[in-house]
């Protein structure tokens, strides 16, 4: 058996309780594989914008580019292992930085990440193995749960439709959206993740605010060309990680300055501070 690396915890989390944080999610009620009717509506000045987000992202040097889920997982195995790593590295990826995804998945491949490899751990060593990605105890959980039920329902694969993964616990419709992509290649929605959510809002992208991904989802497929559906994820997570940051964006920096709402009214705040 390999080595495996383990991260020192704090003595309160030392054990896995056996009680799994609930997590729902809003149940999504669309065909996955229609294209989007368009609504005649279109953000202005949106081709401009979405041509600069492609320029300041060229160097493809974000935290996303490096160790996103597309980039963790074994291109070197048998395809349903590479898709099973797709699918965790995913689940570990919620609310959890691009940099501490990628060591709980390399701690993982070393000890072995395969369905029956993970079958074979307790939650206790699943837990040390990805500790301290957010909410580890609860991943930890569900990761043993679809394994399991990847053995059994799947021969060790993953389910090939959208509808199937997002029936596996803990698995949103932003997981489900990207694992259609990045394993299968089918493009069924967009990935909409809180940077996409959140610049889509700035750059004005939906016809009224957005509270809940899930709503800036359905606003972005009503006029985004279904060309751009795979890319645009990509393009905003590491355009979110470096120039449009949640707190203290880089407005100055970014060629969206004067066509983006938001930065107009950021940048006016600040010279009037």
């Amino acid at each position: 058996m390999a080595s495996r690396r383990t991260t020192k915890r704090p003595r309160s989390e030392s054990k896995l309780g056996k009680k799994l944080l609930k997590v729902s999610y809003e149940k999504t009620e669309y065909d996955v594989t229609a294209i989007s009717a368009s609504s005649g509506w279109s953000p202005e000045n949106w081709k401009e914008q979405y041509e600069n987000v492609k320029k300041m992202r060229e160097s493809a040097d974000a935290p996303v580019d490096i160790v996103g889920a597309s980039k963790l997982a074994d291109d070197s195995a048998l395809p349903e292992v590479r898709r099973y790593h797709i699918l965790v590295s995913l689940m570990l990826s919620s609310q959890t930085k691009d940099e501490i995804t990628g060591r709980a998945m390399e701690q993982l491949k070393e000890s072995g990440l395969t369905v029956g490899k993970i079958n074979s751990l307790s939650l206790e060593e699943i837990g040390e193995l990805i500790y301290p990605v957010g909410f580890w105890k609860t991943k930890a959980g569900y990761i043993k749960r679809v394994a399991e039920i990847l053995l059994k329902e799947y021969d060790s694969d993953i389910p090939s439709t959208f509808e199937e993964l997002v029936a596996l616990p803990g698995v949103g419709p932003k997981m489900a959206h990207l694992v259609m992509d990045l394993a299968w290649g089918n493009v069924t929605g967009i990935a909409v993740d809180t940077h996409v959510h959140r610049i889509s809002n700035r750059l004005g992208w939906v016809k009224k605010a957005t509270k809940k991904p899930e709503d800036t989802r359905k606003a972005l497929e009503e006029w985004l060309p279904r060309s751009e559906w795979s890319d645009i994820n990509w393009l905003l997570v590491g355009f979110g990680q470096q120039t449009c940051l949640p707190v203290k964006p880089r407005c100055c920096d970014c060629l969206n300055r004067k066509i983006c709402p938001a930065a107009k009214k950021l940048i006016s705040v600040k010279q009037d501070a």
